[in-house]
């Protein structure tokens, strides 16, 4: 979905890109501005290994190394042997400072277990081989999708701004990594780095959406105090929000935002848990039925829960799977609102 801005740009032709590296997807936008253009902002659509029909602008957040070396990424290395390769996913817990964590007490979820690197391959390395796969995915998107795209790349690469969506409770030490990592993967040098790398934090991007989704101009006024929640997959930002002026728009940090890591991939392990106690001892108990069940849960069932249903249907066989005791009928498992 493209966003325009209805403002007219008037300074120099650019290149924006937009980096949202995610524990459990990513995913870039761009703006091409240049002067009497009111800007549109959009996401980057066509992925490799994932239907072009589909549009979507997400990736899974992982890639599949051999022998040392990123071999695939996002969904085209989710569905590899992991006997014959070695994923790297969920690495972004691995980055966030301990200020961000919760004792499991606090957010009513079992500890979470991080998994492991693959051999020989450190964190900086995957975020240097992450970054360097979107945005070459990101340039091919914008040269086939653009008029002249090539000419325009080509012209402007060397000064396009990148920015980082980054989770509130991020500090200098994250920011250094991303910095170093994209130094590495040659996407800007040690010279301009500074110039062209820019850190958003995810409350910050998440107000600007919701302003410009909603209509202001029935809530918005002076004086107004509204919150901004970004549940994501690893952390939630909860910020609160004074309007001081209207136009132009002024706002400010009631207090200071919060930042947890509580997010949908501790909801993800919950599911894991309850499906492991339904399902043990019955013919879809092992680890990869259990991982096909999560996967449509992530990507169906979860993302359109509201707490009011009577019960929740996971898809994920064929007809010929059945087990009542355990409320799977024709390839579906059933659960019910308390699970």
């Amino acid at each position: 979905m493209a966003y325009r801005v209805n403002k007219t740009y008037e300074r120099t032709e650019a290149i924006i890109l937009a980096f949202d590296i995610g524990t459990t997807h990513s995913a870039v936008s761009f703006s091409h501005a240049y002067p009497g253009d009111s800007p549109s902002v959009r996401p980057v659509v066509k992925w490799p290994g994932q239907p072009e029909a589909s549009g979507d602008s997400k990736i899974p957040t992982i890639i599949a190394y051999q022998d040392g070396q990123a071999k695939f990424f996002g969904a085209e290395a989710r569905e590899l042997d992991e006997e014959e390769y070695e994923i790297a996913r969920w690495f972004k817990l691995r980055l966030h400072p301990e200020s961000m964590k919760v004792e499991p007490s606090h957010n009513g979820f079992d500890e979470l277990e991080v998994p492991p690197l693959p051999r020989g391959v450190s964190l900086f390395q995957v975020y240097t081989d992450f970054i360097q796969y979107i945005y070459r995915v990101a340039k091919d998107f914008f040269v086939n999708n653009t008029p002249n795209g090539l000419q325009i790349w080509n012209r402007l690469e060397s000064r396009i701004p990148i920015i980082f969506c980054i989770p509130n409770g991020w500090d200098m030490s994250q920011n250094a990594l991303l910095t170093d990592a994209s130094i590495k993967s040659g996407i800007v040098t040690t010279a301009n780095a500074e110039d062209r790398l820019w850190f958003i934090t995810e409350g910050e991007a998440s107000v600007h959406y919701a302003l410009a989704h909603t209509n202001t101009a029935e809530w918005l006024r002076e004086g107004t105090i509204f919150a901004v929640t970004d549940a994501g997959g690893s952390t939630v930002d909860s910020t609160l929000y004074r309007c001081h002026s209207e136009r132009p728009l002024l706002l400010e940090e009631v207090c200071a935002s919060v930042c947890v890591q509580a997010g949908g991939v501790f909801v993800d392990r919950a599911m894991e848990n309850v499906l492991k106690n339904r399902l043990a001892e019955s013919n879809y108990g092992d680890p990869e039925t259990i991982a096909i069940i999560i996967r449509q849960f992530e990507q169906k069932t979860k993302r359109i829960f509201d707490g009011h249903q009577f019960s929740n249907v996971i898809s994920f066989g064929t007809p010929r799977d059945n087990d009542k005791e355990r409320n799977i009928v024709k390839g579906k498992i059933s659960l019910g609102r308390e699970e």
